[in-house]
């Protein structure tokens, strides 16, 4: 009896434990340079631009908590290209149909120079509501609360129809 019983728990503990599994994390579906001139030509949408480089921490620690966020991903996956870009990536790129290339003298790509408007820093995170228009670089890692007001503020296009300032006071932050 006592085995019989023990082969009860051990089946019923098994089939509880194997329909419990946690749901499977989704991550940003990030893209190149080169992919979006594609994709952005067939389906225009606003682009969030990571620019990071391989040492940096903190571009780490924004991969590791920000961009892990589930609502986060979500929302960037439904709304935006997500491009990941090594800031010193030395190959040639072409971006709104100009070529740019990697600058020595500051040991930086000038596309990442151009998106940043000249102010390096690691990690930067680039809003664009369009491929040809101007670049709002934030630099400096921040939380998902932090980043949820600009990542929503081009996602839902207020950019056309109010400023940052106005929207920003309106919005309920969820993440």
């Amino acid at each position: 009896m006592k085995q019989a019983m023990s082969f009860f728990i051990l089946m019923f503990g098994t089939i509880i434990l194997s329909s419990s599994t946690p749901a499977e994390k989704s991550n940003i579906n990030w893209i190149t340079v080169t992919e979006l001139n594609n994709l952005y030509k067939a389906n225009p949408k606003p682009v969030l631009i990571d620019i990071y480089t391989d040492w940096c921490g903190w571009c780490k620690e924004m991969d590791r908590r920000t961009y892990t966020n589930q609502k986060l991903v979500k929302y960037v996956n439904e709304k935006y290209y997500a491009v990941k870009f090594d800031a010193e990536s030395k190959e040639d790129l072409t971006f709104n149909g100009k070529i740019y290339k990697y600058n020595k003298q500051y040991k930086t790509h000038d596309l990442a120079l151009y998106l940043m408007s000249g102010q390096v820093s690691y990690p930067t995170t680039v809003f664009m509501a369009g491929t040809n228009t101007q670049p709002a670089p934030i630099p400096g890692f921040m939380k998902p609360k932090e980043i949820e007001g600009p990542i929503k503020y081009f996602g839902e296009k207020a950019d056309k129809t109010e400023t940052f300032v106005e929207f920003n006071k309106k919005l309920h932050t969820q993440w």
